[in-house]
Formats: structure tokens, sequence, C-alpha cells
């Protein structure tokens, strides 16, 4: 097992540290990849970063406990997200490009030929806060996986998994997160589908898997929650849809986008993207409902620890380390991903005088690294819940605004200020009154924030 998790390691890195072969030592490499990125590897990039150790412990976690009723977070994901895909994705590149922007919070911040230093600054304060916050997630999945399998302490798959992100960083910026994230992406689908084959087999095939679906516990198959109402499990459903669109805010996704080659090539990225990943979400639901039936002490254990335990116990040793390298794989092609976004919010709005400095961005992905390391190794909270918080203000804050500006509609400094600091407030309010089981606070974030421009456009 360990044999072949390290193998896998050694591989993942050997590919990141090649791609120095095509790196260029300036700032545009690191952060851009010099945008001739073709459309396959920044659409695996996406899949593996958008997934991430989210999906491998969080979602499993969190089906593990819901049941089939996850299926609407899968659902609502992928939908929302194709419809950012058709108002965004293209005109971002095109955008990015044109203008010679390096960051995403740059774009956020150009308005009528010049960028406006104080929306500048708060995407740049916005993005450090949250996208660090979520790189410390990634690194505490990994962490989690590594001590479930291997029974090292947490604190070892937090510390080797922020080595690899920054061996990967330095070796070719961004580059080598996209190529490393295209032979994650892989490993991560066969481990997925591996592990669900073997459980579908243990329990005597899919018949009798269906069987004993139904009978783990009232609800547990049921589209929606026998205790709610038809219309509050529908608005919890559209909920989720509002957090497929938020991918649009997302920094660390959004710039694999800005690094394609051409902006005409967006079409084949999204054939690519969208087939991985609904394939790669459809294998982890129902790897999520069988280790109910695999791991039946419901309580006795952190769910989000159900993947790795049900993979030691199905698995055959050189099986369970593809798995927990897939695991360690999603939190790697994740945090390397946030890790150089952070960079680039760091650089490039909140100290602008160092933008093309290629040094200092070196010094501050160490030092990002750091901070998000020592979060991880302090924080107490699930991966699930910090993922979900941290997806949900980046997407309300950035979502709209980039969303409009996209559409080529007219929207000011002002307002953009307005709209951000208004999304941001809803967003954080909705979860601090604890409404976020009445609906996602993606949804009436993201509604604030369009509804801010609105009325001040009609002023």
């Amino acid at each position: 097992m360990i044999i072949v998790f390290g193998a896998l390691l050694l591989l993942f890195a050997g590919i990141g540290v090649s791609s120095s072969l095509r790196k260029q030592n300036n700032t545009k490499d690191y952060l851009l990849a010099g945008q001739d990125v073709q459309p396959w590897l920044v659409a695996l990039s996406a899949v593996a970063t958008n997934n991430s150790g989210y999906m491998f412990i969080g979602m499993i976690g969190y089906t593990y406990v819901a049941g089939l009723e996850s299926i609407w977070l899968m659902v609502g994901w992928i939908i929302g997200d194709f419809v950012g895909s058709m108002l965004v994705y293209g005109k971002l590149r095109d955008l990015s490009a044109k203008y010679g922007i390096l960051s995403f919070g740059s774009l956020i911040a150009y308005h009528d030929g010049k960028v406006i230093k104080s929306i500048r600054l708060l995407s740049g304060l916005i993005s450090f806060v949250f996208l660090s916050t979520y790189a410390a997630a990634q690194f505490s999945a990994g962490g989690k996986a590594l001590a479930a399998t291997l029974h090292w302490d947490q604190s070892v798959g937090i510390v080797a998994g922020a080595i690899l992100v920054v061996v990967y960083c330095f070796s070719g910026g961004i580059r080598a997160s996209i190529w490393t994230d295209a032979a994650q992406s892989i490993v991560m689908f066969i481990a997925m589908g591996t592990l669900l084959y073997y459980a579908i087999d243990d329990m005597g095939g899919l018949n009798e898997t269906l069987v004993r679906l139904k009978s783990v516990e009232v609800g547990y198959m049921s589209l929606f929650k026998p205790e709610l109402s038809l219309s509050a499990s529908i608005l919890i459903a559209v909920g989720w849809l509002f957090a497929g669109f938020g991918v649009v805010g997302q920094p660390h996704i959004m710039v694999r986008y800005m690094t394609l080659d051409h902006p005409k090539n967006i079409r084949k990225v999204r054939v690519y993207y969208y087939s991985w990943f609904t394939g790669f979400y459809a294998l982890a639901i129902g790897v999520g409902l069988l280790s109910r039936i695999v791991l039946s002490d419901k309580g006795s254990f952190d769910p989000e620890l159900a993947l790795p335990l049900m993979s030691m116990h199905l698995l055959p040793d050189y099986l369970v380390g593809v798995m927990l390298a897939g695991i360690f794989a999603a939190t790697i092609s994740t945090a390397d991903s946030l890790i150089i976004s952070c960079t680039s919010s760091l650089s490039n709005d909140i100290f602008p005088q160092f933008k093309h400095n290629y040094r200092v961005s070196k010094i501050f992905t160490i030092l990002i690294t750091l901070f998000a390391v020592g979060i991880s190794l302090l924080g107490n909270k699930s991966v699930f819940e910090i993922v979900i918080y941290a997806w949900a203000v980046l997407g309300t804050v950035f979502g709209p605004v980039i969303t409009l500006r996209m559409l080529h509609k007219k929207v000011d400094a002002n307002t953009t200020l307005a709209m951000m600091i208004s999304a941001a407030v809803v967003t954080l309010g909705w979860n601090f009154l604890g409404w976020s089981s009445i609906v996602y606070e993606m949804m009436p974030g993201i509604l604030t924030g369009f509804l801010v421009y609105f009325a001040m456009r009609r002023r």
C-alpha cells in the first residue's frame, strides 16, 4: 500500500517538475502558463480543482449521512456550473488576454481602461482570506486520509501535502499545477470507479445492492427528506443550483480558463469538462451511498473518513494505495491551485508594486502555504463545512459582478463595491444566523448582488 502510494506521488511530482522544461521565468508564465494550455488539459485540471478533497472526504461523508438526497447537490452543482460556463468562461479568457490582466481580482477591478485600486484591494483581501482557508481544508482532507489508512498523525499528511504544493508551484507555477491536475484527475476517476466496482461485487451484484440500500433506514433512498415539505425540499435543491453557478466566482478555477490557448476552444473544454465531471460526481454519490452498508455502525467514526475506511475494508492493499493516492491527489490538485491564485491576489491586487517580480511571487507562495498549514493544524471544522463556506463567500462576492461584466453590462466602480460588500454581508450573516439549513447561503448572497446592481442602475 505504501509503495504504491509513494510511487504515484513520485509520478505526480515528476510530472510537475517536468513542466519546468516549458516554463519561462516571468510572472505571466508563473500565474497564467503563458496562456497556451490545450483544451483537454484545462478541462481535466478544472475538474480536479473543482472536486478536490471535498469530493473524496466531504461529499462522501455528506452522502453517508444524508443518503440519496445528496444527489441534488450534484444535479444543482453541474447545471449551475454549465449556466456559468455559457455566460462567462470564454469571454473571461478573451478579456484577460486583451488587457494583459494576470489575476482574477484585477479583472474584477478593471473599469473603463483602468484598474480601480479600491476594488482591486478588496478583491485581493477577500481572495487571500478565503482561498487560504479553502487551501487549509484541502490539507486537512489529505491529513485525514493518511491518518485513517496509514495511522499517521494528521499533521504528517498536512505537512507532506504542503511540501508537494510548494514543489509543484516552484517547478512550473500554474503550468505544473495544470499538468499534475490532469494526471491526478485520471487517478481520481479510476480510484473511485474501482471502489464502486468492488463494493457492488462484495454485496452480491447490483440487484442485491439496491435491496440492501433500501433497507438502510427510512428515507435513506428518498430524493427528499421525509420530514420536510416538498416546497422546502425544492428550495434546498435550488440552493445547490446557485452553488454550481457560484463557480464563476472561484478564482482558482476561473484562472484555469484564463490559461486556455484560444477563446474559440472553450467548446472543446466544455465537452471534456462536463463529461468527466458528471461521471466522477456520479461515482462519488454511488460510493457514498454504499459506504453506509459497508460501514453500518453510524456514529462510531467521523463520516468524513468513510472513503478511506471503506477502501481498507474492501480493497487489497495495493489498491488501497491507489485510492489513497487518489484522495491525496485530489487535495493537492486543489491546494496548489488555491495557493497560486492566492499568490496572484497578493502580488497583483494587494501589493501591485510586485506585480512583475517573479522572485517575490515565489516568496508569497511559501508564506501563503505556511499560513494555510497553520489554519489546518489549528482548525477543527469538517472539510465539507469549510469548503462550502469559502465557496459561498467567493461565489457571491465575485459571481454577480463578473457575470454582468462578461455580459457587457455597465457596472461602475461604486456599483461594483456595493454589490461585493452587500453580497458578502448577506452571505456571512445568513450563515451566522444558522439559516443555511433552510437554503444554502449562496442563493441569497448571489440574489443580493444582482438586486443591488438593478437598484443602483435605476438611480
